[in-house]
């Protein structure tokens, strides 16, 4: 029996939300990655996570790594994967190839050694395979034997650098296959971005479904709810403490921010905003050195001399016992001001110490504006925080006196109403979906969402929710 390629395998990311790998099989002894990333939340195993994290999938066969963006759960086992002998390239955007070293550093210093030497080391090995591929150009990845698989990447508004992959297969008989991995798809609207265009076409289609079973709040609902949160800690003099990660909600924030103290009276000038993580700084330093893939908006802003990512009341938190002084200073003198720091999970960094130090206290709001994954603090305090439930931190309980607001539209992810556009908007639809990315309840609501809107259109999808290999 002949065999028929590609095919498909998921080594993270198919039944949970992060931990994202999937193996494109090309043809016998014949595959290439598409993201390897850590497994966090509920998703990663009670068991040593290192343990979790090896590379139990053959690497012998693999003739490049694609890398969709370089958010931590998307790229997070490149060390490992690098470590069990990969030496292949690894292609991603040119924004992503300036902020991946910045990523890969801090996740070695966490999980690896603080030896400077030896990250010095592995980064210059990810820089010499690294390839930066620019958007809309094809790549020609595998060409043997008659069968040629080329890749093209396209933007995908969910960070600066995120991107959607086409892969283009032609067999040797002629035949050929368009696969489309999505990634991470933003939503429409999001700050600095400019919007996903869906692809032409697709034969298989890969694609997340973290907000499957959810729609986003509009842009002007979220900026009313931010500017809300804000004033009620203006008026109770408090913090805002806002989980963020890193990369790409801290850079979104900091823009719409920069637009409400423009916008705002004296008591919003006077407002301190503090970023406090050593990483999110870096990346906003380079975010601004990426100003050419910012969107229409943010150049108009740019051209009006105003400085989005840069301004007057933005202050940023280096050191540690910098850190602990804000900390301790904010919780006592209960000075206004909104501060950023990581995870945004909450699952561990700088933004525990806030938490630790502010929840008891009625006068302090906290403000989730990303997916919160279950078994994390973050979804602990977002579900149990409107009734002053209790959290646990570092293996202490935390009574939750602090205001809570979560704002749906700020996730950096496409809604229900987005991921089935995506289909929509092609010219020629997908025969397979396979639903990746996303809890059982996202998934199972958006496979029906895709099968009633085939059935509305006399068009039949094979929609499959695919097991981690």
């Amino acid at each position: 029996m002949l065999e028929h390629y590609p095919q498909f395998l998921h080594h993270g990311g198919a039944d949970g939300v992060t931990g994202s790998c999937h193996r494109y099989i090309a043809g016998p002894e014949q595959a290439m990655l598409v993201d390897c990333g850590l497994f966090q939340g509920q998703d990663a195993e009670a068991v040593d996570s290192l343990e979790q994290h090896q590379i139990r999938f053959d690497i012998d066969s693999l003739f490049a790594l694609v890398i969709t963006h370089v958010h931590i759960d998307h790229i997070g086992r490149l060390p490992y994967l690098l470590a069990a002998g990969f030496a292949g390239p690894i292609y991603c955007s040119e924004p992503s190839a300036k902020l991946l070293p910045l990523v890969i550093e801090d996740a070695l210093k966490i999980g690896f050694t603080r030896d400077q030497r030896l990250i010095e080391q592995f980064l210059d090995k990810v820089g010499q395979q690294l390839v930066p591929l620019p958007y809309k150009a094809w790549q020609t990845v595998l060409d043997e034997e008659g069968r040629r698989v080329q890749i093209r990447l396209q933007r995908a508004g969910h960070i600066l650098g995120s991107a959607y992959v086409e892969v283009d297969q032609c067999e040797p008989d002629g035949q050929t296959h368009r696969t489309v991995f999505s990634g991470d798809l933003g939503a429409p609207y999001a700050p600095l971005l400019p919007a996903p265009k869906s692809p032409y076409k697709a034969d298989t289609l890969i694609i997340e479904s973290t907000y499957g079973n959810r729609t986003h709040e509009s842009r002007k609902g979220r900026r009313l709810k931010l500017k809300a949160a804000v004033e009620h800690a203006l008026e109770n003099q408090g913090t805002v403490i806002i989980p963020a990660f890193s990369i790409g909600r801290t850079q979104e924030l900091l823009y719409e921010l920069e637009d409400l103290i423009h916008r705002g009276g004296e008591h919003w000038q006077a407002m301190e905003i503090i970023v406090d993580s050593p990483l999110a700084a870096k990346f906003t330093r380079v975010y601004r050195e990426l100003k050419p893939f910012w969107d229409a908006e943010a150049q108009k802003r740019l051209k009006a001399g105003r400085h989005p990512l840069d301004f007057e009341n933005l202050y940023t938190v280096n050191s540690h016992e910098e850190h602990l002084q804000t900390v301790s200073y904010l919780a006592k003198t209960g000075r206004p001001a909104i501060v950023l720091a990581a995870s945004g999970m909450a699952a561990g960094g700088r933004v525990v110490n806030y938490l630790k130090a502010m929840l008891e206290d009625a006068r302090h709001h906290v403000l989730f504006v990303g997916y919160q994954a279950a078994g994390t603090p973050g979804r602990s305090i977002q579900q149990y925080g409107p009734e002053h439930g209790w959290v646990e931190l570092d293996g202490e309980r935390y009574t939750i006196n602090a205001g809570v607001t979560t704002i749906g539209g700020y996730s950096a992810h496409a809604d229900q109403k987005d991921l089935l556009n995506f289909v929509k908007r092609m010219r020629q639809w997908p025969k397979t979906i396979r639903l990746v990315h996303g809890d059982i309840a996202a998934r199972e609501t958006l496979k029906q969402r895709f099968e009633r809107l085939g059935s509305d259109r006399q068009y039949r999808f094979e929609v499959l929710l695919p097991g981690n290999e």
